[in-house]
């Protein structure tokens, strides 16, 4: 029996919000996954130190998905003491899951474009599919990629997600999804100069952000 790919999705989620829960959600409904494990960044080593804790990323990851079954969070990350680099996760998530299961690392356009930067990128191919989410309307083109990502793309573009059924890795895919004007840093602004930011992440995080006081100005 074929099992269904599972989705991973990594980040910072410094705080989780509405735009990175409707990509999780529209994703599995777009390319047939069983559920998406969701895997919040120890020591992100493309950026700055988030401002607050990993423990409370993890834990506001937590609060946010907690209602959707299809949803799953992944310490691993953050409980790990070297940085977090996607082809170390995904050569654990292998050694836990098996050579069979197919995975499919769920990144957005813009991080995609950026993809041939990150550390060992080529063999990110051999261990997942990848899911680029984009725009409606404006879909991920080669001349907007540097060379030999660009050449990795028209090489294993699969334009029917039913191939992230037929392989463990390999495939990339992309698909539109709704949206959402919501930004990590818009929030953290936002909460920084003590204006409202609900309706723009859960109220569950809203209300751990504010019982721990986070993203606060000194």
């Amino acid at each position: 029996m074929t099992c269904l790919p599972l989705g991973l999705f990594g980040g910072t989620f410094d705080p989780i919000h509405f735009g990175h829960l409707r990509l999780a959600e529209e994703a599995v409904a777009h390319l047939g996954l069983g559920g998406v494990r969701w895997i919040p960044a120890g020591q992100p080593p493309h950026r700055g130190a988030p401002q607050v804790t990993a423990g409370q990323r993890l834990a506001m990851v937590g609060c946010a998905t907690a209602g959707n079954p299809l949803f799953s969070v992944d310490p691993a990350e953050v409980l790990a003491t070297e940085p977090s680099y996607t082809v170390h996760t995904l050569e654990r998530l292998r050694r836990e899951l098996g050579d069979t299961q197919p995975l499919v690392l769920l990144v957005g356009a813009d991080a995609f474009a950026g993809l041939a930067t990150w550390h060992r990128w080529r063999d990110l191919f051999s261990l997942a599919h990848i899911a680029v989410s984009h725009r409606p309307g404006f879909p991920v083109e080669t001349a907007s990629l540097p060379h030999e990502l660009a050449t990795e793309f028209a090489d294993r573009r699969m334009l029917d997600v039913a191939a992230l059924k037929a392989g463990p890795a390999g495939c990339i895919v992309t698909f539109a999804m709704t949206q959402l004007a919501i930004s990590a840093t818009q929030i953290r602004k936002l909460l920084a100069n003590r204006m409202s930011a609900r309706y723009l992440l859960p109220d569950e995080v809203l209300d751990y952000i504010q019982t721990h006081s986070l993203y606060r100005n000194a």
